[in-house]
């Protein structure tokens, strides 16, 4: 990994600017659900993963408290990710389809993933402050990674990067896509894509299927 991005992820996992956060991920940590008993949980920040060079970054909402707070990698080990990365995989973005630790041996390829909020949030819901103490994290990403494609999984994903961009106009709508130019952390022109995002009140709902979402990733590599 690139010493920069490498300098980033170790300041965002010793963060501990939301005193409800840091509360409420320690908690989760420390009590554990019945299932993973016997895991020791991650119970910090969660940094970004993948592929330094890519070309696609996608952005999610935050960790979840079972799933990414306890396996310290965004998506790995809950039911978003077991959505997400098999359609990575189809798509040629993963090696494998299968989420489970920090050490299952996934890799990305053209891809980084990271999120709007580092810490698992009480209902799965940061506070708009929460976010904004957040965003440096993302920007600074943003600048190394230089992507040419912006995966943004769900509304409160776009609208963080809208508020980065500082744009007003456009709309959130699942397939929606727009090129962007001019910005001051990109030095390309790229594109913004937007999808659901693969939670399970989405996936098992049907308002995400599988073929929507395996239609998102087709449309990134054409985008490339």
């Amino acid at each position: 990994m690139q010493p920069q991005l490498e300098k980033l992820n170790a300041e965002i996992v010793q963060c501990r600017k939301c005193p409800r956060l840091v509360e409420w991920r320690e908690e989760v940590a420390r009590v554990k659900r019945k299932a993973y008993k016997d895991h020791e949980y991650w119970g910090k920040p969660v940094p970004g993963f993948g592929d330094e060079n890519a070309r696609v970054l996608v952005v999610g909402l935050a960790p979840g408290a079972h799933g990414s707070n306890r396996t310290g990698r965004q998506f790995t080990g809950d039911g978003s990710g077991n959505f997400l990365f098999p359609a990575l995989y189809r798509a040629g973005f993963a090696n494998q389809p299968e989420a489970e630790s920090r050490g299952d041996g996934l890799v990305l390829k053209d891809m980084y993933i990271t999120a709007s909020g580092r810490c698992a949030p009480p209902d799965n819901k940061p506070s708009a402050e929460e976010l904004n103490n957040c965003q440096p994290f993302l920007e600074r990403e943003l600048e190394m990674i230089q992507p040419k494609v912006i995966v943004c999984l769900g509304k409160i994903a776009f609208d963080r990067i809208l508020k980065v961009f500082a744009l007003r106009s456009l709309k959130f709508s699942h397939g929606a896509a727009y090129e962007l130019h001019n910005s001051s952390f990109i030095i390309h022109p790229f594109s913004l894509l937007c999808s659901y995002h693969p939670s399970q009140q989405n996936t098992l709902t049907g308002k995400l299927t599988v073929e929507m979402f395996d239609d998102i990733w087709k449309k990134a590599k054409e985008l490339l």
